[in-house]
């Protein structure tokens, strides 16, 4: 009869304990994934934040030129009128043709100003809505960040201590940081107490 050798039941455990090692580190790698697109996630926010912001600045500032433009060309009109009125019957023809040229140049003038101003308006509006959408994800991105961290850790100090709690409980962390992340590129559930503002 064929000898058998036994295997050393403390090198099985070693070999189980070693699989646990590694696996756990495969799920930290998988943590890692996660937590990179979430901090890319969060800079792409903060970046479109920024600069929908500084265009809305933008935009709001020519709005504020068209009305100052309006106002003036309003204001010169009604002085022209005024004089018009107040010496129309002691000006010669011609200067008579030419006030009434120039006011109604300006009245022209004055016209497209409304227009463009509620289309200046409606650019900043939608500006001002790009930047709140993009403010409202940072603080999911954030937390996401924070949480996948905080997982990656104590996944590492589950290998180290080969502590099974340590590891799911690096899991919970990670799944809930991962569930922010996604609702940091998709806005699906609003959190109020992670909103701007919110309590």
């Amino acid at each position: 009869m064929a000898e058998v050798e036994l295997p050393n039941p403390e090198e099985l455990h070693e070999r189980g304990e070693d699989r646990f090692g590694r696996r756990v580190a495969l799920v930290t790698a998988l943590y890692a994934v996660v937590l990179a697109l979430s901090s890319l996630g969060g800079n792409n926010a903060m970046k479109e934040m920024l600069l929908a912001q500084q265009l809305s600045s933008d935009q709001w500032a020519f709005y504020q030129a068209k009305v100052i433009r309006e106002s003036l060309s309003r204001a010169s009109r009604l002085r022209l009128e005024l004089d018009f009125v107040e010496r129309g019957s002691a000006l010669a023809p011609d200067a008579r043709a030419k006030m009434q040229g120039v006011m109604d140049r300006f009245t022209y003038d004055e016209k497209p100003y409304s227009t463009e101003k509620k289309d200046i308006e409606k650019a900043a509006k939608a500006l001002e809505h790009e930047r709140d959408v993009n403010r409202a994800k940072d603080p999911y991105f954030d937390y996401a960040e924070v949480l996948l961290q905080i997982a990656i850790v104590l996944s590492s100090v589950s290998i180290l201590s080969k502590s099974r709690p340590t590891f799911w409980m690096s899991v919970c962390l990670a799944v809930i940081g991962a569930l922010l992340a996604v609702n940091g590129f998709t806005l699906y559930a609003r959190i109020p107490f992670l909103e701007p503002g919110g309590h």
